[in-house]
């Protein structure tokens, strides 16, 4: 059986999200059964080791055992209730442990959805319409967001994607990452006018592509200067790359957070939340109205509570951390070894590489730029050695708790083979 060709008779493509498809690497997608600590286990029999982790989320391995106890034990209580639960408050006051900044916060199904709440609260909050975002941050496919930048610094966005409406595009302004004089003159320009600016502040949708902090520090100064709502998308970062997430890393803190993948544990659940005077202008409180009817789904908020407590242990991170930059150092030397240009980089549990000759990628242009063609065959010669990297040169790479020496070691192993024949 092809499990591709049964799955486009029924599925847009074949697969509910594009990057699942393959078509950024060549060849049809391959299909899991199942999934244990470090492994995935496909149906056509396959053992592969993973640095995909559902994205992200599996930050403690497949199936850790608190995480699954949690899901069926709160199961059997319901799988939805579309009322309030004591798990929904647990969860929230284990999120504003870990991350002080969001006094308040609400919780949703996905990262799409808190990015797009964010942004709405932001524009009711301050009354204006306009948005600063960046080229290659990826915040979900809600339509302020499918924007790609106009011909000029100060140019206002055009839709990415037919469906989005011209006019609303209008209010989008889309800058360079990590160009701090374009951002300078946007607000010299617009200043007041602005909402919102929302960046990730280490990008994860265009490979692994770390904010330089003087760059994300002028962002906290000028949004404080006019007014602005600053928003840290850490729908990837948070809790990732360390304990209290990229605003942790630099030392910076946002006005909202949108956060995702690991706040459900592997369930569909996400957050956004913040300084408790812009939060009161969600409704029931104020006038910026968003609901969902899974918001808050006590399965998800069982699984998302199980992972959060089992990562604010001690060590935890340093080990994560330690495991990462391990494999990291272990792909430089097979590409230097090997006479193949690359660039990578890694922060927590977190990681990319790029075929380049840039000695550090800032930019979304350098990715793009970079050889993509030796990523594919780069792709699939691990593949075929046992080791499932995210099918696309734009996507960063995540390492668990599950993954161990062994696993490690057998993936550098692989690289130094694989590199010989780029």
């Amino acid at each position: 059986m092809n499990h591709f060709d049964d799955a486009r008779e029924f599925i847009a493509g074949g697969v509910n999200s594009p990057v699942r498809a393959f078509a950024g690497v060549g060849g049809e997608p391959v299909f899991m059964k199942s999934a244990k600590g470090a492994w995935l286990h496909t149906e056509d029999g396959r053992e592969l080791i993973d640095y995909i982790g559902s994205w992200g989320p599996m930050i403690l391995g497949h199936c850790h055992p608190a995480v699954i106890d949690a899901v069926t034990t709160t199961a059997q209580n319901s799988l939805s209730f579309g009322a309030p639960c004591v798990l929904e408050t647990r969860m929230a006051r284990k999120i504003h442990e870990l991350m002080p900044q969001m006094e308040k916060l609400r919780m949703v199904s996905s990262g799409t959805e808190a990015t797009m709440s964010a942004i709405r609260l932001a524009r009711g909050h301050t009354g204006r319409d306009k948005i600063i975002k960046f080229e290659g941050c990826y915040h979900g496919h809600s339509d302020s967001l499918l924007i790609k930048a106009g011909s000029g610094a100060l140019t206002l966005g055009v839709p990415s994607s037919p469906g989005v409406p011209a006019g609303l595009a209008e209010h989008t302004i889309t800058l360079s990452f990590n160009d701090t004089d374009a951002v300078r003159s946007a607000f010299n320009e617009l200043g007041e006018q602005i909402a919102c600016v929302i960046l990730e502040p280490i990008a994860g949708n265009m490979n692994m592509v770390p904010g330089d902090v003087e760059f994300l520090q002028m962002l906290r100064d000028e949004c404080t200067r006019t007014g602005t709502i600053l928003i840290f998308d850490e729908v990837m970062t948070g809790f990732r790359v360390a304990k209290g997430g990229a605003q942790a890393v630099y030392g910076i803190a946002p006005d909202l957070t949108t956060l995702g993948k690991i706040v459900g544990g592997g369930m569909p659940a996400a957050a956004f939340g913040g300084r408790a005077e812009i939060m009161s202008s969600i409704a029931p409180d104020g006038p910026v109205y968003q609901a969902g009817t899974l918001s808050g789904n006590p399965v998800a908020m069982a699984a998302g509570l199980a992972t959060l407590e089992n990562i604010d242990v001690d060590g935890f991170y340093e080990d994560l951390s330690a495991k990462t930059r391990q494999l990291v150092d272990g792909l430089k030397g097979a590409a230097d070894d090997a006479s193949v240009p690359m660039a990578v980089e890694q922060e927590g549990g977190m990681f990319g590489f790029v075929f380049t000759d840039d000695d550090k990628v800032r930019r979304f242009d350098q990715v793009a730029g970079a050889d993509i063609e030796r990523f594919r065959h780069f792709f699939h010669g691990m593949l075929d050695a046992g080791v499932y990297l995210a099918p696309s040169a734009f996507e960063a790479g995540f390492v668990s708790a599950a993954h161990g020496d062994a696993e490690i070691e057998r993936t550098v192993t692989a690289a130094r083979e694989v590199m010989k024949g780029l």
